[in-house]
């Protein structure tokens, strides 16, 4: 079965196309993608070789730690994907997916660092750092 998913950024001058599977979504409560976005950050994973984005023109790219860099779009100012210094995977923001998007939230990590203005209240789980295996920044970094 072929899975395809498509999305775009809030002014649509960045529209992209996944291919296959994405990984669940995380979301990400350090202080970096809290002041990105305003709350947290939602993203899934999908393959480098899998995605395919129109408008890169529109993209700058901001070096967020010492490996990995954020992209957003340069007219509207959405926040679009994070990706490590040579990695095989792209994170995509969630909420930049068309619908129906078949996502689920997995769980939450860097739950140390949340925001003092919101309370975490589903029952997913939590991490108080990251969770192991999952390639983050984090805070401080």
């Amino acid at each position: 079965m072929n899975i395809e998913h498509t999305g775009a950024c809030l002014c649509g001058s960045v529209r992209f196309k996944t291919y296959g599977p994405l990984r669940e979504v995380v979301a990400c409560h350090c202080s970096q993608c809290r002041k990105q976005t305003g709350l947290y950050y939602a993203a899934t994973n999908v393959a480098l070789g899998n995605i395919t984005i129109e408008g890169e023109e529109a993209i700058t790219w901001y070096r967020a730690s010492s490996f990995a860099r954020r992209g957003f779009c340069r007219t509207c100012g959405s926040a679009l994907f994070w990706v490590a210094d040579n990695a095989e995977e792209i994170s995509i923001m969630a909420g930049l997916f068309d619908r129906p998007s078949d996502l689920k939230l997995a769980y939450h990590i860097y739950c140390a660092d949340k925001g003092d203005f919101y309370e975490i209240t589903d029952d997913l789980p939590q991490y108080r750092q990251g969770r192991p295996g999952l390639l983050t920044a984090g805070p401080s970094d």
